[in-house]
């Protein structure tokens, strides 16, 4: 097992804990066959806080903590294999909202400088990365500062972006090479209208990628679709059905769904891009559509009989 944990400090990535260059460190892992898998946390977490630290807590083998909403990635991705390398990658996303989106576009660059150096190194191994909601922003950034081929896979988990942003991003050179797989969820609008409501897009119209995105690279997998988990099923990847009206981590939470990204990142049996395209519905459903929904009912109405 090889992880190593990185950090953004402005624009440039240090080692975590350690005075060694990034170089070195990725050196050392020149003959480990790869691909290599970069994790990435969203909004409130920040690298050495004793509370907040991803390193201790979502991107750590065994979380110090364990509250409802932390999970250890690596694990779940089965990243514990002494052959598979991965990057903790923390970045620092305290404070208010715009401020945590600065920082993140900050961190993007220095996240593009590890992807160069990687590639480097070794050359051969594909690249992945996966983050959650205000971490995105994060990949979008570094694919404007990388060339094509270096960032081979993007795994948006409830991903705090906007729709032209994304498709901005993937239209440079770099994008244009990279995959693109929106995981999103209509248990997700409440966070997705306050993102609006805080970040102001670049145009009137424009909206928050969990409304979906159009793009020949790039699919968008609802999670509370009952059509796209059937579809996924078929495809030997069951996750479980959703629960709840609103919830923001559902999408690395929800157990079965890190049996998908390991397919789509890692596995021996990867999922393609053109699989997912062919298997899941093009359109997501309605904002608002899940939280305004009638109660489900597993047993006949009293006047059910009565209705012709």
């Amino acid at each position: 097992m090889t992880i190593l944990r990185i950090n953004a400090q402005g624009t440039q990535p240090t080692i975590h804990d350690s005075p060694q260059s990034v170089e070195s460190v990725i050196r050392q892992t020149r003959d480990l066959p790869g691909p290599v898998v970069i994790m990435t946390h969203g909004y409130s977490y920040r690298t050495h806080d004793p509370v907040d630290c991803p390193h201790d807590l979502v991107l750590s083998m065994a979380p110090k903590a364990r509250p409802k909403r932390v999970k250890s990635w690596p694990r779940a991705l089965g990243l514990d294999r002494p052959d598979r390398l991965s990057i903790a990658f923390g970045w620092d996303a305290h404070g208010t909202l715009w401020a945590a989106r600065r920082r993140a576009l900050q961190a993007g660059q220095a996240l593009a400088r590890v992807i160069c150096c990687l590639k480097q190194v070794n050359p051969n191994r594909p690249v992945h990365f996966i983050g959650h909601s205000l971490g995105i922003e994060v990949a979008l950034e570094a694919l404007h500062h990388l060339e094509p081929g270096q960032l081979a896979r993007i795994i948006s988990l409830t991903g705090a972006a906007y729709r032209m942003r994304t498709l901005d991003a993937l239209s440079t050179r770099a994008g244009k090479s990279a995959e693109f797989i929106n995981v999103t969820a209509r248990e997700n609008d409440l966070f997705d209208f306050l993102f609006e409501r805080v970040i102001a897009p670049s145009a009137p119209s424009d909206c928050a990628i969990g409304q979906g995105i159009a793009a020949p690279n790039a699919v968008t997998l609802q999670l509370d679709c009952s059509h796209s988990l059937n579809a996924l099923a078929a495809l030997g990847v069951p996750i479980e059905a959703p629960n709840r009206r609103i919830c923001h981590w559902s999408s690395y939470m929800r157990p079965g769904v890190f049996n998908l990204y390991d397919r789509l990142l890692c596995s021996d049996r990867p999922l393609s891009l053109a699989a997912l395209q062919d298997a899941l519905p093009d359109q997501t459903a309605a904002r608002w559509s899940r939280l305004f929904a009638l109660p489900r009912y597993d047993f006949p109405l009293p006047f059910a009989q009565n209705t012709p």
